[in-house]
């Protein structure tokens, strides 16, 4: 079977402050046929190469963007590079197909609780409705979309010890995501890809 190449987008303006977000950024690194990009550390001006990001996107199939929740979105440097990198004619529009077939979903973290990202709870809209701007540009630009794979309470998750966990699942995902052994039709009706993760790569592994 032909092996997928994965790329990460890891974007954290203080990054020596993650306690999660650099440990993923870390494990993300040692897993072959993924490809991880430091957007804050090799853009520290936001002057983005839009042909070498471009080109990045051409050669691989599974795009996710890794950052910590800021206000309901992404960090700046990601909705920059949204609005500079998928150009019209390259990413959507007359002719703009070079994304068409590929996956997009989020890997992010999230100082609230669960139960907070609830219809009913503190934010009021779940953690994929927030998300909804991105599920629309992947949709515009021809990419399958996947619910985010999630980790919340992540202000305390260091000392819960709830982290380890977390980065043994999240390499366990790249290396499937990689082997191509996810089934996305199955996973984009999920939640959170969290739950796809628990009832199907889990148990396939075990």
């Amino acid at each position: 079977m032909e092996q997928n190449k994965v790329l990460v987008l890891y974007a954290h303006p203080s990054p020596q402050r993650s306690e999660v977000n650099r440990h993923l950024f870390k494990a993300a690194k040692s897993v072959a046929g993924v490809t991880v990009v430091d957007l804050y550390y090799e853009y520290p001006t936001y002057h983005i190469d839009i042909d070498k990001e471009q080109q990045r996107l051409s050669e691989h199939d599974v795009i996710i963007f890794q950052f910590p929740l800021y206000w309901y979105s992404t960090p700046a440097i990601l909705k920059e590079w949204q609005d500079l990198v998928l150009e019209y004619g390259f990413a959507y529009g007359h002719d703009g197909t070079a994304l068409h077939g590929k996956t997009f979903f989020c890997s992010l973290s999230a100082g609230g609780k669960a139960e907070a990202y609830q219809t009913d709870g503190y934010n009021h809209f779940t953690i994929r409705e927030l998300l909804h701007p991105l599920e629309q540009m992947a949709a515009l630009t021809g990419m399958q979309y996947l619910p985010p794979f999630a980790l919340f309470g992540a202000r305390t998750a260091q000392e819960d010890g709830r982290v380890k966990t977390h980065v043994t699942k999240w390499v366990t995902l790249l290396e499937e995501l990689v082997a191509g052994n996810v089934d996305f039709e199955i996973a984009s009706r999920a939640e959170k890809l969290n739950h796809y993760f628990e009832a199907h790569l889990v148990k396939e592994r075990a």
